[in-house]
């Protein structure tokens, strides 16, 4: 696994930050906010290039490409996969982003008008493509299998990775290097979700604005980042001597068809999603110990989710545990479900939940064990990923421990 989150670089700074209760929002500091409307996100402050990448290759990617080839390179290297002695044609990258290099279209946009047509960059198509992540992992790897995108919103690391499951289990590649990476807390990324009146506005307070199911929230926290994992066939994994993390043991996606932007108040579509990742890992409610919930801090998808959650697990979800890692990291959009994925897998080793920070007064309707503000203590033997997207997407991975 490798991470590039708000709370730090690296997988071991992301957990430490989430289980400390820590919040990584603050003010944004790469481009000046004075007159923005919001003016802090989930930042990744401290984010460098390792020494894989020299600064002028650097030069020709997104940033959205520069964190998932940072991630990728930890997670290889976490899974000691010699990409030197195995078939390059059996090994995939499959990755999620929502937006891809809109930094990339900003910059040259302005170089257009300010500076006219000769002056755009010849780099720009190549930068800014949501594919440019997946190809440059391959790239840099030398993998040449299946290397592939979903653009499912804030849905696509989720569906990326069940994409990634679904071409493991078909036989088309014995390992994937999936997950996702999203870099949208640009000017125009932070201005038009802040019209849509999408955000959080607690500019006084930014450490305290994600705080799913709170009575008080208002909105979600922008951020950045990337979650990238190495999914592998069993036998692929024995024979190579793997140090084996977790089990995907199921996935489901559903569609709401309803509302461009807003969720089902019901939480049916989300319901689906996880009705049908149930029943892809034959396991039954019961079975599962913690959901990692979508959990943005909005007031519809919050009280949809939970909604769902009862609708799926019924009188059994008094006894579930929930949390929302947003509350740490703010939304990563296209890139939340490859990281709280990896939360999902420290959670089964460590035997410890992490919490939903910020959380002081629940909301009506908001009644589950939503871990407030301290991490727990607990075995967890399978844990549920939620995400949910514009668009009326729906997406749901459950990992279990392996024996």
């Amino acid at each position: 696994m490798g991470a590039v989150t708000p709370l730090g670089m690296g997988v071991d700074r992301f957990w430490d930050g989430l289980i400390e209760g820590r919040s990584g929002v603050r003010s944004v500091t790469l481009f000046p906010t004075e007159m923005f409307e919001v003016r802090f996100g989930g930042e990744c402050t401290d984010f460098k290039l390792g020494d894989f990448i020299d600064r002028k290759s650097a030069k020709r990617l997104d940033r959205f490409s520069q964190m998932a080839l940072q991630a990728a390179h930890e997670a290889i290297h976490q899974a000691g996969l010699n990409l030197g002695s195995v078939d390059p044609h059996r090994i995939g990258v499959i990755l999620g982003s929502g937006i891809g290099g809109l930094k990339e279209i900003e910059d040259q946009h302005y170089r257009l008008l300010e500076k006219g047509p000769d002056k755009v960059s010849a780099f720009t198509i190549p930068r800014l493509m949501v594919n440019a992540a997946a190809g440059n992992i391959s790239m840099e790897f030398g993998i040449k299998g299946v290397s592939q995108v979903v653009a499912t919103a804030c849905a696509s690391a989720a569906n990326a990775m069940g994409d990634a499951v679904a071409t493991i289990r078909a036989g088309i590649a014995d390992a994937v290097v999936t997950g996702g990476t999203e870099a949208a807390l640009t000017p125009l990324g932070l201005s038009a979700f802040a019209a849509m009146k999408a955000l959080s506005c607690r500019n006084d307070e930014p450490h305290r604005a994600s705080r799913p199911f709170d009575r008080d929230r208002d909105g979600f926290v922008l951020a950045e980042g990337a979650g990238v994992l190495v999914f592998e066939e069993l036998e692929f994994a024995r024979k190579r001597g793997a140090h084996i993390l977790a089990e995907v043991a199921g996935y489901g996606a559903s569609s709401d068809a309803g509302h461009i932007t807003q969720p089902l108040e019901t939480g049916d579509g989300a319901a689906a999603a996880m009705r049908a990742c149930l029943r892809d890992a034959g396991m039954n409610a019961d079975e599962i110990d913690y959901i990692n919930a979508h959990g943005t801090s909005t007031p519809l998808g919050d009280l949809a989710e939970t909604m769902a959650i009862k609708a799926v697990f019924g009188p059994t979800s008094r006894n579930l545990v929930v949390s929302s890692t947003k509350s740490s990291v703010g939304h990563l959009l296209g890139a939340s479900g490859g990281v709280e994925m990896i939360a999902c897998v420290l959670s089964l080793a460590n035997s410890v939940v992490p919490p939903t920070i910020n959380l002081e007064h629940p909301s009506e309707g908001c009644d589950l064990d939503y871990v407030p503000n301290t991490a727990r203590d607990m075995p967890v033997r399978a844990a549920m990923n939620n995400s949910f997207g514009f668009g009326g997407h729906n997406a749901t991975l459950i990992v279990k421990r392996f024996p």
